[in-house]
């Protein structure tokens, strides 16, 4: 069930829509650095005329309050970009920003929440409640939603949905399936110990450059031996700096590396494993380890009723064969933080075309949308809140 008069109000904001997010393509701000993003969308929500409160240091979360009482449904967009060399340079937008970029979407994220807001706004009379925009700060870091939780984005939320442009999936296809969809993000370190000396006389030294080898070897057996071939994990060691001289046996060895699983239960076992790992084959060379593990994300598990809802807000807008299975990532996303005490989902919004040439993977300086599918993304965020709003099952 959708609204046919959300559905004509979304096409004719289009245009401004893709206006506002080339403007912000073209300057971009790193996380927590979000003043002129947070200016933009708050001027905009203010000639809307939608009450709204920034956020510290970053962010503005607003609401339109329904022409009947009812429940309180929440919209995400992330606003912040990376540290990124925009390759671009045929674009008439191109990041204005030396070394930074929006390289993943959010963008786009933000322009067509702001254009789903207006038309919510325009048809406010017909909303059985109401609906929470969160505009939020630092997705990047996995910093961001946490923060926009503690500053009041969900309280008094029954509900919240949000989406992700996403480069991989066909251009227009939308998907939002129950259940994972993307994994968690841990940050690892690890760092042994041994005692260095001559390159020439190992005998009198710890090595820490085998131990830190041996490590390396070793712990992939924590997924491989120990994770169960129906689960998905990745433990990847990503950098790893030891020794000081081509003839010096290395004292010290730093590790840093990240663990992905979609599972709460298998993330402990992996963490406790990696620690019993590294302790161990510190012990066998006689050096020592010591491990700091940093929980990042929560995997986005979305609630079921609420994907199905999506889905058929989906069929009901855009037609079945718009409707795509996209596998889970091992990608992190912080919206894990807004679903980890309320239902809702996450939904992938396909711009992948290579003859347009959005095709390229996210975070890359070739990376770019295909702004045509932002019509669905405004009208599915739209669509979703008010059908959210009009059903008493959930």
């Amino acid at each position: 069930m959708t609204n046919n008069a959300i559905a004509q109000s979304v096409h004719a904001h289009v245009e401004t829509m893709i206006a506002f997010r080339r403007d912000l393509h073209a300057h971009p701000e790193l996380p927590w650095e979000e003043v002129r993003t947070t200016q933009k969308v708050a001027q905009a929500l203010e000639e809307i005329g939608i009450p709204y409160r920034l956020t510290t240091p970053t962010g503005v979360i607003a609401e339109i309050v329904g022409g009947q009482s009812g429940k309180t449904v929440a919209l995400r967009a992330d606003m912040d970009a990376l540290p990124v060399q925009e390759l671009n340079d045929t674009l008439s937008y191109k990041s204005k920003a030396e070394g930074k970029m929006h390289a993943c979407g959010h963008d786009a994220h933000t322009a067509m929440l702001l254009t789903a807001a207006k038309v919510l706004y325009e048809n406010r009379a017909s909303l059985r409640g109401n609906v929470r925009l969160i505009f939020q700060p630092a997705e990047e870091i996995a910093e961001g939603a946490r923060e926009m939780v503690k500053q009041g984005a969900i309280e008094g939320v029954d509900n919240v949905f949000g989406m992700h442009i996403w480069t991989t999936s066909p251009s227009g296809k939308i998907s939002c399936n129950a259940g994972s969809s993307f994994a968690s993000a841990d940050l690892l370190k690890v760092k042994f110990r041994g005692r260095g000396g001559h390159g020439s006389m190992p005998e009198a030294c710890v090595d820490a450059a085998v131990v830190a080898s041996a490590f390396v070897m070793n712990v992939q057996a924590v997924v491989s031996r120990e994770t169960s071939p129906l689960e998905s994990a990745v433990v990847t060691i990503g950098r790893m700096e030891v020794g000081t001289r081509f003839n010096v046996i290395a004292e010290n060895a730093a590790l840093d590396g990240t663990v992905r699983c979609f599972n709460v239960a298998t993330r402990e076992r992996i963490k406790a494993a990696i620690e019993r790992y590294a302790h161990h084959t510190a012990a066998i060379y006689g050096a020592s380890a010591e491990v700091e593990y940093s929980y990042g994300t929560l995997p986005v598990i979305n609630e079921e009723r609420s994907a199905r809802l999506a889905q058929s807000v989906v069929r009901s807008a855009f037609g079945e064969e718009v409707l795509f299975a996209e596998k889970p990532t091992t990608g992190g996303e912080d919206f894990s933080f807004y679903i980890e005490n309320i239902p809702g989902c996450f939904a992938l919004l396909g711009c992948g075309n290579p003859e347009k040439g959005t095709d390229w993977a996210h975070h890359h300086g070739c990376f770019n949308i295909d702004e045509d599918v932002m019509v669905k993304g405004a009208e599915l965020y739209a669509q979703y809140a008010w059908s959210y709003l009009q059903q008493d099952e959930f």
